[in-house]
This record gives structure tokens, sequence and C-alpha cells, in this order.
């Protein structure tokens, strides 16, 4: 993980250019604390941060020697890009680093990054904008090339990409884990086709669904151009209870659900239901809302799979895109976002075919009676949404975002059409139901798709 401009990667990482600020300053505040000196033994320079002339710019030499347990302290008080440039530094500190997470002591709260790609740095190199310090980061990632990837999903850390041949892997892009999900030919709406040599070279993707049967049949296509049709958003959501990781998988025709625990040889496919937006993990249920508005819960814990309904249709607010979210308090949110086209031109090439935000609305979820509220603020919490797992978050544990705003990525259903595009990617003021641009000049390329990301250290 190295600042744009460096040339490192995550493996190798060279920057000193560490916020000396917030380190030294946890440093003086917390080594007294935890060796029982005196602050006024610090020089009261240290003991608070100051963002305009040099007294804090010390140089690392001159930090104390300090025992591992109080670095791990200290380590687990900086968010993932500074952690890990410090645990470059010297070898005590990237002891400190790996003691950390190997003994999964980390539990720092991350702010949300935007993971996108740049022609500028090369097939495999992605690169993070942080929301809190305003740059961008460079990580070079495992293999397949991560711009030649589909970005379908992140949660948790993960990100969920589809290769050239349309196979899924879940991969944590700050430690570089990365697994391979069921095969997509696992899926019901898939079938190999085999050459004479017994090598896959296409599949047949089947538009039938548990209600509906397709007038054109299936349908051959090649092995890059199965998650063009299929894919549309992944999660992965961790069931303390089990113990494991779960991968819900939102595709086509229509929207459906299908399922794999990490481990699972094959998906399943949750029928009959279709034209699903978004999901979320709550108390060992998964609950998804479809294009209406309606709330299905579903329990894939058990030999069988049970289902309901919690919420009928929303006809009146129904918009092109839903999401699903809950609030930090645990209520239950629906948001739904309408998009415009601006400079279009249907004799242009797809260039010109350009989405922004124009509006948001947000109701909570009342289940008894049935109904919903409509929220006219969102007071001092934010929301990220796209095709990561739609978050709510405390604007006062996280400061450095905007209350009442929604910061968006872009997930259009058109994306996949208009890979050369402009993408929505904004911070959206409900106080005055207007956009910002994130950052300006754009610093990403369009494809694939930039997407939300919460940077995690945790091991699968």
């Amino acid at each position: 993980l190295s600042p744009m401009g460096g040339s490192r990667s995550v493996s190798k990482i060279s920057s000193l250019a560490i916020h000396r600020r917030n380190l030294c300053s946890l440093v003086f505040i917390r080594v007294p604390k935890l060796l029982g000196l005196l602050p006024s033994g610090c020089p009261t320079k240290f003991l608070k941060e100051d963002t305009h002339g040099p007294p804090m710019e010390v140089a690392v030499a001159e930090l104390p020697v300090l025992p591992q347990d109080v670095l791990m302290s200290i380590f687990a008080h900086l968010e993932i890009p500074d952690l890990m440039r410090a645990s470059s530094i010297f070898s005590s500190w990237r002891s400190a680093y790996s003691s950390l997470r190997n003994l999964q002591q980390y539990q720092q709260r991350q702010t949300s990054c935007l993971f996108y790609t740049s022609e500028s740095v090369g097939e495999s190199v992605a690169c993070l904008y942080s929301l809190l310090e305003k740059r961008s980061y460079k990580l070079t990632l495992p293999k397949p090339p991560i711009r030649g990837r589909y970005l379908i999903g992140s949660s948790n850390g993960w990100l969920v990409t589809a290769d050239e041949r349309s196979e899924m892997h879940i991969l944590n892009p700050i430690t570089c884990e990365q697994i391979a999900l069921p095969s997509v030919i696992t899926i019901t709406h898939v079938t190999p086709v085999f050459d004479e040599t017994v090598a896959l070279c296409k599949y047949i993707y089947s538009r039938d669904t548990a209600e509906h049967r397709s007038t054109t049949g299936p349908q051959p296509v090649d092995l890059g151009e199965l998650r063009h049709y299929l894919l549309k958003k992944a999660f992965v959501f961790y069931d303390a209870s089990a113990g494991g990781y779960i991968v819900v998988l939102i595709h086509n025709p229509d929207g459906q659900l299908s399922f794999a625990w990490l481990g699972d040889d094959k998906w399943t496919w949750l029928k009959p239901h279709c034209f699903f937006q978004d999901c979320l993990y709550k108390d060992g249920k998964l609950y998804a809302v479809t294009l209406l508005g309606e709330i299905h819960v579903f329990n894939l814990r058990g030999p069988v799979v049970t289902a309901k309904v919690i919420r009928g249709c929303a006809n009146k607010y129904s918009c092109r895109t839903i999401y699903i979210v809950q609030a930090p308090c645990g209520d239950l949110m629906q948001v739904f976002r309408s998009q415009d086209v601006v400079d279009y031109d249907p004799r242009a090439d797809n260039a010109t075919h350009v989405h922004y935000t124009d509006g948001i609305k947000i109701f909570k979820v009342e289940t008894m009676p049935e109904k919903l509220m409509e929220i006219n603020s969102l007071m001092d919490h934010v929301l990220l949404v796209g095709l990561n797992q739609s978050l709510c978050l405390s604007a006062e544990e996280y400061p450095q975002l905007k209350a009442n705003t929604i910061y968006v990525a872009d997930d259009h259903e058109y994306l996949n059409y208009y890979k050369n595009n402009r993408r929505d990617i904004a911070a959206f003021d409900l106080t005055y139901n207007s956009s910002e641009e994130l950052v300006s000049p754009q610093l990403w390329s369009n494809w694939p798709t930039p997407i939300w990301i919460t940077p995690s250290l945790t091991k699968r």
C-alpha cells in the first residue's frame, strides 16, 4: 500500500510519509498512560495535532524504543493506511503489526474508501481513495489482473470479482487473500459446453425462471461474455453463529438469488422469487429487497431454507434502484435512488450516455403495522450506496464524513453496456438535494466501475 506517485506495492511498503502527527500524538499520549508515567514528562507539543507548523515534524528515528505490547496498543488505534506504512519503518514495528494481525486484536473502525483502477498504474494495480485523508494509495493485487475483472460487490473488507472466464473470487485487497467461489457452471441457469479436447469453450445461458419460460430459449455465450448477462451484485456476510462466511449473489434472469457458504462446491438457488435489488444479513437471516420494495427474509442455516415476506410492495415509491440498509440503532431503512440522463444523443456513441443521481428518498420500514415512514433527514448519519453492501454510519464516529449526506457510487443497470462512460460518483447532500463531485479531476478509470469498500485485516 503506497501513496499515489510511489513505486512500492502492498507487500513492499517503503514510504515514511506516515501521518507523523497522528502517530506521534498516539505515541506520546498512549505511552505515559500505558507505562504509568506522568503526561507532564512528555513535550506538550506532542499532546495535540498541529496542522500548520513544523513542531510535529519529528524524525522517525527520534521516536522512543517501545516494547511490542505498547506498540501493539498504539497501532491498534491507527487506520489501515497509516498502520501498514508504520509497519514498514522498523523490524520491531513490523513484528508488532504482524502480532496484532495474527492475534486478531486489531479492531479499529475503518473509514470507507473508493476502490478503483487507473490505466496509468498497470493491469494488476488498483487504488484506494481515502475519504479520511483525501488522497489515493496503490495496491498490487494477485492474478488475474484486476483491470480484466468485473467488480460485482463489496462487503466486510472483501471484493467480489468475476474474471475473464466469468468465474468469481472474493478478494481482500489489503491482505491479498483470494478465495475462489463455486464455479459459475453450478448456477442453475448455466450449462457448460466442451470442445473436442474436453476443454470448456462456451456456456449455455438460460433465461428461464421458476415461474416463467423465456421465449428466446437458451443462448450460447462466450466464456467472458456470460458475466455481462448473468451477474448483477454480490455480498459476503459473516454468520457468527455458524462461524463462517456466506456469499449471496443477485443474478439474471430477472434478479434472482443464489448463495453459497465458503467451502461449498456449488451455488444454491433461492427460487421462485425475482427482481431483487439489494441484501443485508441481520440476526442470522438474509433480508432481500425487490424492485417493488418487497422485503423477503430467508433463513439459510438449516437443511431446508425457509422464507417469508415481511413487507409488501411499495408501488408508490418504486424506482430503478432500491437499497436496504440497517441503521446503527437496528432499524431497517429503504433507500430509493433516482437518476437522470444528461448529454444523451442516440445517434452518437455510448460515451455520451451519462447518468447522475437527481433524487434520493429514505424510508424507515415498519412491519407492525406494515408501512413506510419517510425520513427527511439523516441528522448525524451518512449512507454509502452502490455495488457495495449498503452502509449507514454515524458521522460522530466518522467525523471525516459529512452528516446528512449519501455517498453514491455508480451501480446503474447500464454499466455493462456503457463501459467508457463517466461514472456517477458523488456526495449527495440531503439538506439541499444536490450532488458534489467527490474529487476533481476524476482519478479513476470508468471500467471496472469504482466501488466503496471498508478496508479490513480480518482473516477468513
